[in-house]
């Protein structure tokens, strides 16, 4: 019966017309909407703004690094997506087209051009970018010898300094090759004890026993290799690796050194290996280029070493021999697992002070007679309420935007000292307190981020309104135009016994300077009640009262640092999608550009949704399409 109603239905006659009509076109997807918006907003509006006002400075021969003839070119590529954004960051506060360049545009055609340029994210293609090498920190190298071998972590601080950058280095140097050689030997005269000795503890768990018959010292050897590389390595090692080791063994064992004291020498071998000093990339034999998921444990070394600043935990290792890691509900699960340890604390002290500039506070030079307060135990404990804040808001899954400003804070006695609260708060432990001061709370109100954007002898409010807007707002700020003019001598006679505040408003008098501090100068002012190493103040160096009362350039007034922190707070989609650029650049290694701001795009849907609260970005950066891939080179 069901044939004969097909047969049926097919002799059923077509009316006429429709037999002919075209087959439908599938509707094209979000991306190739956008895609296509952005091709023509770039054909109607940046490339015009560009030829009209850009192009006879940032053409072909582009002044200050910017080049906007290529950027044209190629508008969703990685190098122009720098060009872009320094274009926009000028643009935006009028610096360019300079004041002398004939033709301005107006306030309409800036805002048509920078919310343009935006658009062109869409034309980059689909790219997580090359997986960045990076070697281990201080941190990490100090963690993962402790965890592997037992070592104290402190080791790692012999490390030389670490630099700023995306938060990581990749390299090593000659003088830092000896000293990881010398750490190495540390660690080797540690673990294996002196010949005719009893072995170490850690000796004995790593070497096992020594073979009863020499003739199986290279098979026992080669076993050990293999346990020892699964765990410093990461990763299974490959046979050649393992073959180079084998190569240090025999050549010991020809030296006359026992079982023992040759694998001290494989162990040492392991120690200044890349493979080891490094956070690397598996090997991926292909022709052409090609995007990958990283493999498992690749995966879980990224995780690990992120939240943890070491290397994975016996939990992870199984997951990523098994395969099965990557899966989205074992990776979620896993980050939070993660999360809830108290080993991601180090979140903070690799992630957090990396954002928030702290990194260098406790060397930070300052004025001693000045500020005799400012001992090594009170920055310790600056940088722990920070730290403290920074948890809590994880821990908590708060919403992001509470880091601006909070109703409670953590202190010791004499960080309470420093606050006026010392009835409160005393001893050395530091304890969460409610505030009542409005001013307080918040990292725009602690002394430790006041106190990092601040001089050795007084405060900068130029340097709190960048740091507010560049790192908290995560607005681009064009830096200070070249050759700007000294102050002429009878001008500054004229500053003295002025306060530091109609000091800094000097500079909006200049044309050169005026755009960029008209943005900076008010949230630096609102910030003044603050002396530079975050004590409340009434009065400023030369006497004067304090006037922290300002306007923003859009719009809205404040008169004291309360009033201002809670008009920024109210900034939520900025604040939460800065920290998320920011965490997403830091986790993955290297600065964003082109098709990572879709990607941003789409974890900020799902942030607006949620709250925009902190433990749900961190686990949607994690499992994002960036974090879990990489493109490799044929």
């Amino acid at each position: 019966m069901v044939g004969v109603a097909i047969g049926l239905v097919a002799l059923i006659p077509v009316p006429k017309g429709l037999a002919e009509e075209e087959p439908t076109q599938p509707e094209p997807t979000t991306e190739e909407k956008l895609r296509a918006e952005a091709k023509v907003i770039l054909k109607e509006k940046v490339q015009p703004f560009v030829r009209k006002y850009c192009t006879d400075c940032h053409g072909s021969r582009p002044e200050a690094g910017i080049n906007l003839e290529s950027a044209l070119k190629d508008p969703g590529t990685t190098s122009a997506s720098l060009h872009w954004r320094k274009a926009v960051a000028n643009v935006r506060v009028h610096d360019m087209p300079p004041e002398d360049a004939g033709e301005a545009p107006t306030d309409e055609e800036r805002l048509e051009f920078v919310d343009g340029v935006r658009k062109l994210k869409y034309l980059a293609p689909m790219d997580p970018g090359q997986y960045v090498m990076r070697r281990l920190n201080r941190t990490e190298y100090g963690n993962t010898v402790h965890d592997l071998f037992g070592v104290d972590p402190s080791i790692g601080s012999r490390l030389p300094d670490e630099v700023e950058g995306e938060g990581f280095l990749n390299s090593i140097s000659p003088l830092q090759s000896e000293i990881f050689l010398e750490l190495a030997n540390e660690v080797v005269k540690q673990v294996v004890s002196a010949t005719g000795m009893p072995p170490t503890e850690i000796q004995k768990k790593l070497f096992r026993e020594t073979p009863a018959d020499p003739n199986e010292y290279q098979d026992t050897a080669r076993q050990v290799a293999r346990r020892l590389t699964r765990e410093a390595y990461r990763r299974p090692a490959s046979d050649s690796e393992l073959d180079v080791l084998m190569d240090i063994f025999d050549l010991a064992r020809d030296h006359q050194m026992d079982y023992q004291s040759a694998l001290g020498m494989v162990l040492k071998a392991v120690l200044v290996s890349p493979q080891f000093l490094f956070i690397t990339p598996v090997e991926h034999t292909v022709t052409e280029e090609s995007i990958v998921a990283l493999d498992d444990y690749q995966l879980a070394s990224r995780l690990s070493y992120l939240l943890w600043s070491s290397p994975p935990d016996p939990e992870l290792a199984s997951l990523a021999d098994q395969g099965r890691l990557h899966e989205p509900g074992v990776l979620g699960a896993q980050i939070e697992r993660l999360l809830e340890a108290p080993r991601s604390r180090a979140l903070f002290d690799g992630f957090g002070a990396h954002w928030l500039g702290l990194r260098g506070f406790a060397d930070q030079t300052f004025d001693l007679e000045v500020f005799p307060e400012l001992t090594p135990e009170l920055r310790e404990a600056m940088l722990d309420e920070v730290r403290l804040l920074f948890q809590s808001v994880i821990d908590e899954n708060g919403a992001i935007f509470r880091l601006i400003d909070t109703d409670y804070t953590y202190l010791n006695g004499p960080l309470a000292n420093l606050y006026g609260l010392d009835d409160r708060v005393q001893g050395r432990d530091m304890q969460r307190v409610q505030l009542e001061d409005r001013n307080r709370g918040g990292i725009l109100g602690m002394p430790a981020t006041l106190a990092t954007t601040s001089l050795p002898n007084r405060t900068s409010p130029v340097r709190r309104g960048y740091w507010v807007l560049e790192r908290v707002l995560g607005e681009t700020v064009p830096p200070p135009p070249p050759n700007v003019p000294e102050l002429k001598e009878t001008e500054q006679k004229n500053v003295e016994g002025l306060t530091l505040r109609q000091r800094t408003e000097l500079h909006q008098s200049q044309p050169t300077c005026a755009n960029c501090h008209r943005l900076l100068d008010p949230i630096g002012f609102g910030l003044e009640s603050f002396d530079a190493i975050g004590r409340w103040r009434e009065v400023d160096d030369v006497g004067g009262k304090i006037d922290s009362a300002g306007q923003l350039s859009t719009g809205e007034t404040f008169s004291n640092p309360a009033e201002l922190k809670t008009i920024l707070a109210l900034r939520k989609e900025a604040i939460a999608r800065n920290l998320t650029e920011r965490f997403m650049a830091y986790a993955i290694g290297r600065p964003l550009e082109g098709y990572d701001e879709v990607v941003i795009d789409q974890l900020m849907t799902t942030l607006t949704e949620d709250g925009y609260r902190m433990r749900t970005m961190i686990r949607e950066v994690l499992s994002s399409y960036l974090f879990t891939h990489r493109k490799i080179k044929g």
